[in-house]
């Protein structure tokens, strides 16, 4: 399936890949979730979030204030409050800074707690979602504020196609970890 530009293609594909990353968790071992993410010997694997997240956890977080963006961002506009996508200072070319701030500011959240606000967060997207119409999400200038693209764009990024990076991340662990 190719990337969704209808309401339910994007409802299917967030929740086919929001399963199949929950299925891939659930089977994880002790020692794939105990051995920290090295990427560092793989050098096809130079973008900076590859030596960013140190484990599961890690990327819980990075998913839940992904989804926290979109949700603050679509929450402030609808009550009028014109505000972009990514906080200040960033913009798309300096948003990395703003990853490594949120992988700063969550190393003392548990793994537990972690999941559970991915979890939670990932059914406030959801849910917000559902409140468009498929125009709403995918026809361009519908919202001023969403620019040139589409609002079904953003909210495909921070499901379907983010939890397919979270995937690729968590299946090049494993296969580190079959070769210790």
């Amino acid at each position: 399936m190719g990337r969704p530009t209808t309401k339910t293609d994007l409802l299917a594909a967030a929740a086919a890949n929001y399963e199949k990353l929950n299925t891939l968790v659930c089977g994880l071992t002790e020692q794939e979730l105990g051995t920290p993410f090295d990427f560092s010997h793989d050098e096809k694997k130079k973008e900076a979030h590859w030596n960013r997240d140190k484990n599961l956890r890690d990327i819980f977080i990075h998913l839940y204030e992904w989804h926290q963006l979109l949700l603050n961002w679509v929450h402030a506009n609808q009550n009028g409050d014109n505000k972009p996508f990514l906080p200040e200072p960033y913009n798309w070319k300096t948003y990395g800074g703003m990853n490594v701030g949120f992988w700063k500011k969550h190393q003392p959240t548990p793994l537990a707690d972690a999941k559970g606000m991915f979890q939670n967060s990932h059914n406030e997207v959801i849910k917000l979602a559902e409140t468009f119409s498929n125009e709403e999400l995918f026809s361009k200038g519908v919202y001023k504020w969403v620019g040139g693209s589409t609002l079904g764009s953003y909210f495909v990024s921070v499901t379907a196609s983010h939890y397919v990076w979270a995937i690729k991340k968590l299946n090049a662990h494993r296969k580190n970890c079959s070769k210790m």
